[in-house]
C-alpha cells in the first residue's frame, strides 16, 4: 500500500473512533483535539472553545500563504448502520466509518501530509459545520481578516468537502426559516374562516410555497437549475375535532448565487393570507462566490486561476452548501476541494474511496512543496 495512504488510514481510524456527532454537540477541547495536537510536532497550535461544541484548532508551520480548512463534526448515525460507526472498516477499495467521507478522510490526509512534508503549512480544524451555527469560522475571521494583507496573512483558503477530487468554485446559498401561525381554538363542527385554524393556514402557505418554487425551475446558474426548497417540519394542533390554535413550520431553501436572499424571504413571508404571526430566519449561509455580481465574478475568476495554478481540475457548481462561502464573503479567495462523493455523505455505512483518499493526500503533499516557504501563490496576490 502507498505509504501516504497507509498513514492517512491510520489517522482516519483514530479520527473515526472519536464521537464528534453534531448534535448533540458534546465536543470539547480534549479527545480528538488531544490526538491532533500530538500529530503536529513543529506546528504552532491554538485551540479555541467557542461554546456549544464549537471548537477550532489553528495550526501553523512556517509562513504559509494557503490555509486548509476541514470540519471534524459529523451528523448522527442511524440504526441502518451494519457495524459500529466509530470503528473504521477498510475493504479493497473503500474506507467505511462515520465521517469517513464527510470529511474526516480529508482531515486524516492533512495530518499524514503534515508528517510527511517539511514545507510551510496552515490548518484549521473546526467542529460546528453540521450545526448551522458557524462560530469557529466567525472567530477565525475576527482574528485573521483577509484585508489588509499583513505579515503572515493568508492569500487563499481551500475548504475540504466531498467533491470527487475537483475544485468547486460555486455553490448554492442556504437559508433556514422558522414560522408560526396563530389561530383560534374551537369546535371543528362549525364553519371556519381562513384565519381560524393555524394548521389550515400552514397548509395553504405550503401549497403556495410549492407553486412558487415550481415557477423558479427555469432559473439557471453554472449548470444549477431552480430553487431547492424543503418543508422540514410542521407541528401544531391538538386533535381532529378541535380547531388548531397554533402551528409551527420549519423550512429551508438553497438559492442560486444569482437569487437575492432578502427578496426570497419577503416572497415567502407574503405567500398567503393571513401572514404568519412569526417569521424568523434562523440561519443564512451565502452562496459561493459571495458578493454582488461584479465582486462574486471577480472572486470566481481568481479562484479558477488559483486552481489552475495549483493544477487542480475544476469541476461543476454543486447544490450543497459549504463554509467556503463564509471565507468568500469575508473577502478571501476560496474554493472547495476534497476526496469522496457527496452521495455517500450522511448515509448509513458512509464510505470514501481509497483511490480518492490517496490522490487527495498526494495532491496536498505536492501543494505544500509548491507553496511552501512563504512564496506567494501569484506574483500579484489573489485577494478579491
Amino acid at each position: 500500500m502507498n505509504p501516504l495512504l497507509q498513514s492517512t488510514l491510520e489517522h482516519l481510524k483514530a479520527l473515526v473512533s472519536f464521537d464528534t456527532r453534531n448534535p448533540p454537540r458534546a465536543i470539547t477541547t480534549g479527545g480528538i483535539f488531544d490526538y491532533i495536537r500530538a500529530q503536529l510536532p513543529g506546528f504552532d497550535i491554538t485551540v479555541t472553545d467557542h461554546g456549544a461544541g464549537a471548537v477550532g484548532l489553528h495550526a501553523v508551520r512556517g509562513q504559509p500563504k494557503l490555509l486548509f480548512n476541514v470540519h471534524l463534526d459529523t451528523v448522527p448515525d442511524s440504526p441502518a448502520w451494519t457495524a459500529s460507526p466509530h470503528e473504521l472498516r477498510v475493504t479493497a477499495d473503500r474506507a467505511i466509518g462515520l465521517g469517513a467521507c464527510d470529511i474526516k478522510g480529508a482531515a486524516a490526509a492533512l495530518l499524514a501530509v503534515a508528517n510527511a512534508s517539511s514545507g510551510d503549512m496552515a490548518l484549521l480544524f473546526t467542529t460546528d459545520e453540521e450545526a448551522n451555527d458557524p462560530r469557529c469560522i466567525a472567530g477565525f475571521l475576527r482574528d485573521f481578516p483577509p484585508l489588509p494583507p499583513r505579515e503572515g496573512s493568508y492569500q487563499a483558503v481551500i475548504v475540504a468537502e466531498p467533491t470527487k477530487g475537483e475544485a468547486v468554485l460555486a455553490h448554492r446559498g442556504i437559508q433556514s426559516v422558522l414560522m408560526r401561525f396563530a389561530g383560534h381554538a374551537g369546535h371543528a363542527s362549525g364553519e371556519q374562516k381562513p384565519s381560524d385554524s393555524a394548521l389550515h393556514q400552514a397548509v395553504r402557505w405550503g401549497d403556495a410555497a410549492l407553486d412558487f418554487v415550481a415557477a423558479q425551475s427555469h432559473e439557471r446558474f453554472g449548470g444549477l437549475t431552480g430553487l431547492r426548497f424543503n418543508i422540514g417540519r410542521i407541528e401544531g394542533g391538538i386533535k381532529a375535532n378541535m380547531i388548531a390554535p397554533s402551528a409551527e413550520v420549519r423550512f429551508g431553501m438553497r438559492p442560486l448565487p444569482t437569487m437575492h436572499p432578502d427578496g426570497l424571504l419577503e416572497r415567502f413571508r407574503a405567500l398567503a393570507e393571513p401572514a404568519p404571526a412569526h417569521f424568523e430566519e434562523t440561519f443564512r449561509g451565502p452562496s459561493l462566490p459571495a458578493g454582488d455580481t461584479a465582486t462574486a465574478e471577480a472572486r470566481r475568476l481568481a479562484a479558477r486561476d488559483l486552481a489552475d495554478e495549483l493544477e487542480i481540475p475544476v469541476g461543476n457548481a454543486v447544490d450543497f452548501w459549504t463554509e467556503a462561502s463564509l471565507f468568500s464573503a469575508a473577502g478571501y479567495i476560496a474554493f472547495v476541494y476534497g476526496p469522496g462523493d457527496i452521495a455517500q455523505a450522511h448515509t448509513a455505512d458512509e464510505w470514501v474511496a481509497l483511490d480518492q483518499l490517496q490522490h487527495y493526500a498526494e495532491t496536498i503533499f505536492r501543494l505544500i512543496e509548491k507553496c511552501g516557504h512563504g512564496r506567494p501563490l501569484f506574483d500579484s496576490g489573489v485577494h478579491g
